[in-house]
């Protein structure tokens, strides 16, 4: 399952950098400084809250975070801290919060929900805790729901769908609807489905919560394969050891960083 994908930023044409000459040895002028790299992901002042009674309930407070292109970062906190909804901020998936939300070179904050839509299915694979797999489409065809959002082949597609059968150890669950699986198979078809279309954002909201230990080091590993070759991946989790695949952890307690 975890062979080489060949998965990255660099897949999709979105290396970071700028071009210029190179400087020769016969040039006298030192060489400019190169400019700091612009975050991946830059987060300022985020918020998100609910009305109530008594004024407003915040589930994320004042949220400043920047992430580098290739990073594997880990969001931790207790139940309740925000460590959900701030995932799904990231993606995309949440519309109601306020302050700015920069990936590359795209204002977020300021784009109409169906252009944030729009550059969701671009850059984002997420892998959701609870699935959110299609119930009236069979195992196959929920994988090639994110290769149909990019114009790619009838005939590419099957194939994708056929290789990412075949890595997961799922081919014979194929034909089968979400209902004739079990929790673990549920989350393994989600995990596939979040990488099939080579996301150059991966995020995943407790992707192995529903697997056995063995299937679960598998996943991690083929995360860090993914890392490895470009992709940035953002994980919520409350497994430490989970957490030690990433190489950064940010710390979530009331809906504020803490670290």
């Amino acid at each position: 399952m975890t062979r080489g994908w060949g998965l990255g930023v660099g897949a999709w044409g979105m290396n970071a950098g700028t071009s210029g000459e190179v400087p020769t040895s016969r040039s006298k002028s030192p060489s400019p400084e190169a400019p700091t790299p612009r975050p991946f992901i830059s987060v300022c002042n985020l918020e998100k809250s609910f009305p109530q009674a008594d004024g407003r309930l915040y589930v994320l407070r004042r949220i400043a975070l920047d992430i580098a292109q290739g990073e594997f970062v880990t969001i931790m906190g207790p139940s309740g801290a925000g460590k959900s909804t701030l995932l799904s901020v990231l993606g995309m998936l949440e519309g109601d919060w306020t302050g700015e939300y920069r990936l590359l070179e795209h204002e977020v904050h300021k784009l109409k929900p169906k252009d944030r839509v729009a550059l969701g299915k671009r850059y984002v694979g997420f892998v959701f805790q609870q699935y959110h797999l299609i119930d009236d489409l069979t195992v196959a065809e929920n994988l090639a729901i994110p290769l149909s959002y990019r114009d790619v082949k009838a005939s590419e597609r099957e194939a994708a769908v056929a290789d990412t059968l075949d890595r997961f150890g799922i081919v014979a669950k194929k034909n089968l609807y979400p209902s004739q699986l079990s929790g673990g198979q549920q989350q393994l078809v989600g995990v596939a489905r979040a990488i099939i279309h080579r996301p150059a954002l991966l995020l995943d909201d407790e992707p192995t919560g529903n697997l056995h230990s063995t299937q679960g080091k598998e996943i991690m590993e083929l995360f860090r394969e993914l890392n490895a070759a470009g992709t940035t991946i953002v994980q919520v989790t409350h497994s430490e050891e989970n957490a030690k695949y990433g190489n950064r952890v940010v710390q979530l307690k009331d809906g504020w960083i803490v670290t």
